[in-house]
C-alpha cells in the first residue's frame, strides 16, 4: 500500500523508469542464483566433498561420510525436557533434576552427546574459525529436528554474545547453526547487556550466578513460540537466564536447541 502511494505520487514517466528499474534489477538477481548454482553444481562434479573424518566419499550433501555418520555419539537416551543423557530411558522420562526443579523451558533437544567427535567439531567452530564445521553440525541439527517432525517456533534466537566478545571471534557461533536450520532468524530480539567470563571455565553454581542479569530483551512484542540456538548444553544456566527474560517479555514456549549436550553436573 505504501508503495502504491509513493508511485501514484510520480509522474507517468518516472513511474516507467522505476518499473524499469524493479524489473533489471529482479533479473540481475535471478541470474546471480543462477550463476551461483552452476558454479556450485561445478565445483562439486570437480572437486567431490569428502568426509571430514576419513577423506572418504561424502553423501547426503554433507561433509561426512555413511560410515562416519552412524559411529557419531547419537542421543537416544536421555530426559526429555532438558535432554540429559540418561541409560535406557529412551526419551520420555525426566532426570532427578528436572523432577525437583523443572526448568523454566519446555524442552531441550541436541542430536549429540558432547564427545568424540562432535567436541572436537565445536571446538574447531568456537576457537578455530571452522565454519565449515558450523555448517555440518547446523545440517546435522537441522536433519535430526527433521526426522523427528519437530514443530518449528515463530522464530529462533542464537544466544547473543557481548560485542566485546563478538568483536574478539569475529562471529557467533549460535548464529552460524541457527543460519542452516530453515526457521526465520531472530538475532536481535536479546542482547547480552553485560561481558560474562567463559561458562567453561566455571562451575555449576558459579554459571548460575555468571548468567543472572547477563541477557535483555530489545523488543517489544515478542513471539509465541521460540527456540534458543547454541552449540552446547552443559548445566543449563544460560538456557535459563534467557529462558526467563523471554517468558517475562511475553514468551509462551520456549525450547533449547543445542548440536550437543554434555554430561550434567550437579546443580
Amino acid at each position: 500500500m505504501y508503495a502504491s502511494k509513493v508511485f501514484s505520487r510520480a509522474s507517468n514517466q518516472g513511474s516507467r523508469a522505476d518499473d524499469s528499474s524493479v524489473t533489471t534489477a529482479t533479473v540481475n538477481r535471478r541470474a546471480r542464483r543462477w550463476v551461483y548454482r552452476w558454479l556450485d553444481r561445478a565445483h562439486t562434479a570437480l572437486y567431490p566433498m569428502r568426509c571430514r573424518f576419513c577423506a572418504a566419499p561424502a553423501s547426503a550433501g554433507l561433509e561426512l561420510c555413511r560410515l562416519c555418520a552412524a559411529e557419531l555419539p547419537w542421543l537416544d537416551s536421555h530426559c526429555r525436557q532438558c535432554a540429559l543423557p540418561l541409560v535406557n530411558a529412551g526419551e520420555e522420562r525426566l532426570c532427578g533434576n528436572c523432577l525437583r526443579h523443572p526448568p523454566p523451558f519446555q524442552r531441550a533437544r541436541a542430536p549429540f552427546r558432547y564427545s568424540h567427535p562432535v567436541d572436537g567439531l565445536i571446538k574447531s567452530m568456537k576457537y578455530g574459525a571452522d565454519l565449515a564445521a558450523a555448517r555440518l553440525l547446523g545440517d546435522l541439527l537441522a536433519d535430526y529436528l527433521s526426522r523427528r517432525q519437530v514443530a518449528l517456533p515463530d522464530a529462533l534466537i542464537p544466544v547473543p554474545l557481548h560485542p566485546r566478545g563478538l568483536s574478539q571471534r569475529g562471529f557467533n557461533q549460535a548464529l552460524e547453526l541457527a543460519r542452516r536450520l530453515g526457521v526465520p532468524l531472530a538475532p536481535h530480539l536479546v542482547r547480552r547487556g553485560r561481558q560474562t567470563p567463559p561458562q567453561s571455565r566455571l562451575g555449576g553454581r558459579e554459571r548460575r550466578h555468571n548468567m543472572v542479569g547477563a541477557f535483555e530483551v530489545t523488543a517489544r512484542r515478542m513471539p509465541a513460540h521460540v527456540a534458543v540456538v547454541d552449540d552446547v548444553l552443559t548445566t543449563g544456566a544460560t538456557a535459563t537466564e534467557i529462558t526467563r527474560v523471554l517468558r517475562r517479555a511475553g514468551a509462551e514456549r520456549v525450547e533449547i536447541w543445542v548440536a550437543a549436550r554434555t554430561h550434567q553436573p550437579d546443580r
